[in-house]
């Protein structure tokens, strides 16, 4: 089909130019503006209307002469070229390379709006990703192929955050876990032994000796064994098919894992942040970058998502990679939608958003995921900034309507130089119970997450009591509380910026923090959990010499309070 040009452009109005006089349209046909300086701009046709036409430009309309400019129709939709070659490269908002490399020579050409997908097909993920912060990895667990926002303010750091989860991004250890499964068997059985009979008890250190001499004398009888293997499979055919099979699963191994990053109406300051975070850590080669900066055109942030998706989608659906994608900022990317929108004079939704924009946003988020028979997964992590730091704003509205749950940046822990300064109580992740748990984590970690959350909730109870009544009001257990909430904050949740601790390791320090109750107070873990990693010798002493914590004063002091208030008709 033959292309098209014209110069009958009626008028420009914001981003979108009207044309007239058009035969032989499409919908979401690309066109491309030549202006009389030479200059070339990428459209997309929006409406049609019999002869007339409405064409958003994604570099801008500043500086288009309407009776100069020409108008190509290309007869295609917007297609972009993709390769693994993309992975190590930097594009600008509309897919062009803006790191003096090379053009990227591309296998295929592939439309940004992405195919449907049969929802018979997906595959429901159940694998968990280990980011390396306590906060997200006991408390909000993400599943590889989940979508989960980060939900933040303007000039907190959500940036850091995301950079940090890029980093240190994987799965949990196989070996590792295994060896954490059932760390006290040899001890259950050594007192199972010996029950009835105090005098036979063995001391606790010898256990301990025992439990390593069994772990050393299986670690001897492995390696062994692997040795009389590689004896027996000695010859030079075998040899080869090994090496050859080892140079596969080693380059598989190197690029499974893959990073795709689109910034939107972003300072430079955090545009380099970005790139020398990715760098520093050596994960720029496996890392594609799509850049709109603040003072790149707004109408180039509709298509900048779209080109990072499909840039995933050929990644993790063709290539067999596992892709992580980090989109920031969605709240400049819905801006953007609102100008388009009030360009075309269409009825504006709540505070001048368009109505569509839950299902705009949903053409976004849906594209994550896992697909039965692909190796690869799209795991999305978009970052918005509530304005106003208002949750019910119709971004993070819709936003949480689409995704499964979401990480909350909160405002007063940045304050406190707590980092990562999530909230863990408006926090959620709806995926996290299909990927922990027994043979995927831990057989503790739901149960852990559980007692956190409540005793958390607890001790910010007692926190706002004591300011109310103070301190020599308070119970003993309101005094545990605060204490727990206190150290829950600074030790757990507070850790460092490139500090990667493992699940394991994070679960050990929630157990720590546990054991300042004691242990009757921890009525959401199981018994059987309990006796597999509660150390009664943990608990302070002072606790138990007065026989547990006493809550009953709490309600007389509420009692006590709401009569003040009546009286004085508050």
């Amino acid at each position: 089909m033959p292309k098209m040009s014209y110069r009958r452009i009626a008028g420009v109005n914001g981003p979108l130019v009207i044309l007239e006089g058009i035969s032989n349209l499409s919908y979401a046909e690309m066109v491309t503006l030549q202006l009389k300086n030479g200059e070339t701009r990428k459209g997309q046709v929006l409406e049609v209307h019999g002869t007339k036409a409405v064409i958003q430009v994604f570099e801008g309309t500043s500086g288009i002469d309407v009776t100069k400019t020409t108008v190509t129709f290309e007869g295609d939709v917007f297609k972009l070229g993709v390769s693994t070659e993309m992975l190590g490269r930097v594009f600008n908002g509309s897919g062009k390379v803006i790191d003096e490399g090379p053009e990227i020579l591309p296998d295929e050409y592939l439309d940004i709006q992405g195919h449907p997908i049969n929802p018979e097909c997906r595959t429901y993920p159940e694998e968990m990703i280990q980011t390396g912060i306590s906060a997200i990895d006991v408390m909000n667990s993400i599943a590889r192929g989940q979508k989960i926002p980060i939900f933040s303010g303007t000039g907190l750091s959500h940036s850091i955050v995301a950079a940090q989860i890029c980093r240190q991004a994987g799965l949990v250890d196989s070996e590792m876990r295994d060896s954490y499964a059932n760390p006290s068997n040899n001890i259950k059985d050594m007192k199972d032994e010996n029950k009835g009979d105090i005098t036979n008890k063995v001391d606790s250190s010898k256990m301990e000796k025992m439990e390593k001499e069994t772990e050393t004398d299986k670690t001897i009888n492995a390696k062994l064994e692997n040795s009389m293997n590689s004896i027996n499979n000695n010859s030079e055919s075998s040899s080869n098919e090994k090496s050859e099979k080892g140079k596969k699963n080693g380059k598989t191994k190197k690029s499974e894992f893959a990073i795709v990053c689109a910034a939107m109406g972003v300072n430079m300051e955090t545009a380099r942040y970005f790139k020398n975070s990715f760098a520093e850590s050596g994960s720029l080669e496996k890392t594609v970058l799509f850049l709109n900066l603040a003072n790149d055109p707004t109408i180039e942030r509709i298509i900048t998502p779209r080109l990072a998706l499909t840039t995933a989608e050929y990644l993790a659906y063709e290539k067999g990679y596992h892709v992580l994608v980090i989109m920031t900022d969605m709240s400049s990317y819905a801006d953007a939608l609102r100008e388009v929108s009030a360009a075309r004079e269409e009825v504006p939704g709540r505070r001048g958003y368009p109505g569509y924009m839950y299902t705009d946003l949903s053409t976004l988020y849906e594209r994550a995921g896992r697909i039965r028979g692909r190796s690869g997964s799209i795991t999305q992590i978009p970052i918005l900034t509530m304005p106003n730091d208002d949750i019910t704003h119709p971004i993070p509205d819709l936003t949480g309507y689409i995704t499964e749950g979401q990480i909350y940046v909160d405002r007063v822990l940045h304050n406190r130089q707590i980092y990562p300064p999530i909230n863990v109580l408006p926090s959620l992740s709806r995926l996290m119970k299909s990927a922990i748990g027994e043979g995927r984590s831990r057989e503790d970690h739901g149960d852990v997450s559980n007692q956190l959350y409540a005793q958390y909730a607890i001790g910010k109870e007692a926190l706002a009591m004591k300011s109310v009544v103070g301190e020599e009001s308070l119970t003993e257990g309101d005094r545990l509380g605060i204490e727990f909430l206190d150290r829950f904050e600074k030790e757990f949740i507070g850790q460092g910026q490139f500090e990667n601790r493992t699940i394991f390791q994070s679960l050990d320090l929630a157990w720590s923090l546990l054991r300042i109750f004691p242990r009757e107070m921890l009525n959401r873990i199981p018994n059987n959990i309990l006796d597999q990693y509660y150390d009664l010798k943990s608990v302070r002493k002072d606790v138990i010499e007065k026989g547990g914590l006493d809550f009953s004063g709490r309600d007389k002091v509420k009692q006590k309070i709401e009569k003040q208030m009546r009286e004085i008709n508050i």
